[in-house]
């Protein structure tokens, strides 16, 4: 017999090989460090999460005052703090949301906040808080852009992340230089 065919069938007295036993008992037993790595990267994600959503609920929050001098400004802030309430619900998809709304409520934010869309200067700080407000989300392209990949169903590999990660970032660079035009 090869040492090959042993891996895979029992031993004549109905035991599993030696290499089999290892093997399976590896994939049932998880060693304290594995556990302990798991247990850091969930706490980090949902440490990221927290700070995603409620700047995300901040975002809009500030965004709303300027609702009468945009033109879609309540519904992308709106629409905001809908997903940042999902993501601090545990709605880990939401954070897709969460990028495509704030891209989207770019163009209505910086122009107040620079060039004074916004005759009062609570508009303009309104404007320039939002615009800090979104910092965060916008710097979790990665992981927006894998949720993304999640939510629409299609395969999930690099190539499709990286992929989505550019449409985000050719969204981000039309979302800014539209008020330019």
């Amino acid at each position: 017999m090869h040492a090959d065919t042993c891996i895979d069938v029992m031993t004549v007295i109905g035991q599993l090989s030696a290499i089999r036993y290892i093997s399976t008992m590896a994939d049932v037993v998880e060693s304290p460090a594995r556990v302990q790595r798991r247990q850091i990267a969930r706490s980090r994600r949902r440490r990221d999460d927290f700070w995603i959503g409620s700047s995300a609920l901040l975002a809009a929050l500030f965004a709303l005052p300027l609702a009468q001098s945009s033109w879609h400004g309540p519904e992308v802030a709106s629409t905001l703090a809908v997903a940042a309430v999902a993501l601090l619900a545990g709605q880990r998809w939401a954070v897709a949301v969460i990028l495509i709304a704030e891209l989207l409520l770019l163009p209505t934010i910086w122009p107040r906040a620079f060039f004074g869309g916004v005759e009062l200067w609570p508009g303009r700080i309104a404007a320039l808080a939002s615009l800090i407000m979104i910092v965060p989300g916008l710097l979790s392209g990665r992981r927006a852009a894998a949720a993304m990949v999640l939510v629409t169903g299609w395969r999930r590999t690099r190539v499709t992340c990286r992929r989505v990660q550019y449409a985000f970032a050719a969204l981000g660079v039309i979302a800014a230089l539209l008020p330019l035009f």
